[in-house]
């Protein structure tokens, strides 16, 4: 299946989201890029500790709102500031908070100063945002008992804590919820030299030894910026190493491993050489419906659109025009294909 891929921005699967926890950095000092954010978040740290010590009591930091493609570090992060709080963090996620008592159970289980991390926040329903909003405001809960003329609300209190809400999709967040995050940040993909020294602290928490930092460097650019990823193509090439070169780790090696995989100098596997080549061969470059490519390959067309499309459009290799897809000539000269005809004027106009 498609969303089993090795190039997969997401967990494919749970030993795979537990292999790459393993290697998580638990410390702001040990997180690698995202300067921007990092800086951020050690000022509120700081900050927080400071009013905690000249007040004597528990001050959490303000809310965080992380946004961004997935696998960019936004669950690590929830991690890292609870370290660095002392705080115990509880994670949920937007869907299982299904009705309003669901977030009541997880805010009483608080204690001063603990971290909430909700996953996907933007899939929590319109009803438990309004049992959030006192909670993150006041650190109260509104709660309705019995309903008409006997209707009443009763306020419990919950505990100072902090909210870290995380989402690849910051569009669909209401302007309510998000205006109530002090801190709102979206996650860039990582450059290449930033994947090198994750890539070298994860081998060395791999107890890998013979790596040649020119491996690294190969893998790092066909991780598509994005350290999960990264991480899970050093698995793959220890394993490869381990058993055909007595574990070392050299470029070699890490080439013939990926080629094992499919992957390619940029990153792209099999399935998206064959989006690229249908449109290509089937459709003379385009332009052409999501849907009618879907059915050409057999595919999903939400699949193709929320995991093969993002990082085609991101490299330039295809182009959302007004009446489809279509092959740019990058992308045309990657797969080895004719280069399409010049887009028209009027269809230079994105989605």
């Amino acid at each position: 299946m498609a969303t089993d891929r090795l190039i997969a921005p997401t967990a494919v699967a749970p030993e795979d989201e537990q292999a790459n926890y393993a290697l998580r950095p638990r410390s702001i000092d040990e997180y690698v890029g995202q300067s921007e954010l990092i800086e951020r978040l050690s000022i509120a740290i700081d900050a927080a500790r400071a009013r905690a010590e000249r007040d004597g009591a528990t001050d959490p930091m303000e809310h965080v709102l992380l946004h961004g493609p997935p696998g960019l570090g936004k669950t690590t992060l929830a991690h890292v500031v609870a370290t660095e709080m002392g705080a115990q963090l509880v994670a949920t996620s937007g869907p299982a908070l299904s009705r309003g008592t669901d977030l009541v159970a997880a805010l009483t289980r608080l204690g001063a100063g603990d971290v909430l991390f909700i996953d996907e926040i933007h899939r929590m329903p319109p009803a438990v945002e309004e049992f959030i909003y006192p909670a993150m405001e006041d650190y109260r809960i509104d709660v309705t008992v019995d309903s008409g003329l006997h209707a009443r609300t009763v306020q419990i209190k919950c505990k100072p804590f902090t909210l870290i809400g995380a989402t690849t999709r910051a569009g669909l967040l209401s302007s309510p919820l998000r205006s109530r995050f002090g801190i709102a940040h979206h996650l860039r993909y990582y450059r290449p030299d930033e994947l090198v020294a994750i890539l070298d602290r994860s081998a060395g928490l791999l107890g890998m030894t013979g790596v040649e930092p020119a491996a690294l460097t190969t893998i790092a650019e066909r991780s598509r910026g994005t350290p999960r990823i990264a991480n899970r193509l050093l698995r793959r090439v220890r394993d490869f190493a381990e058993v055909r070169n007595a574990g070392v780790v050299s470029t070699d090696i890490v080439l013939a491993a990926l080629q094992l995989e499919g992957i390619d100098a940029l990153g792209l596997d099999e399935l998206d050489r064959t989006y690229m080549r249908t449109i290509a061969r089937v459709y003379s470059g385009g332009p052409v419906g999501l849907e009618t490519i879907a059915a050409t390959m057999n595919e999903d067309s939400g699949t193709l659109e929320d995991v093969v499309e993002p990082f085609l459009l991101q490299t330039g290799f295809v182009a959302r025009t007004r009446r489809g897809r279509m092959l740019t000539p990058a992308g045309a000269e990657h797969i080895g294909e004719q280069a399409p005809a010049q887009l028209p004027g009027d269809d230079r106009g994105l989605f």
